[in-house]
């Protein structure tokens, strides 16, 4: 009982953290991509790839009900 409690909100502060790290790195690589002269084809693969991760960690953040600051 205690137990799934305790894993329930070790995997919220995961899912968080995820979050955070995903939209870090989507924003390092926007600012990568704005400043570039002649981005290549990965170059924006990489971005979408970025992004969709994030909106992904968001979808599921949302689907379980997890809060940042709860």
């Amino acid at each position: 009982m205690f137990n799934k409690k305790k894993r329930k909100r070790r995997e919220e502060k995961y899912l968080v953290e995820s979050i955070r790290q995903a939209h870090q790195e989507w924003e390092k690589l926007e600012n990568v991509m704005s400043r570039s002269i002649d981005p290549s084809e990965e170059s924006y693969m990489e971005l979408s790839v970025a992004k969709a991760k994030y909106f992904y960690l968001l979808r599921e953040a949302r689907i379980r009900g997890v809060h940042a600051l709860s």
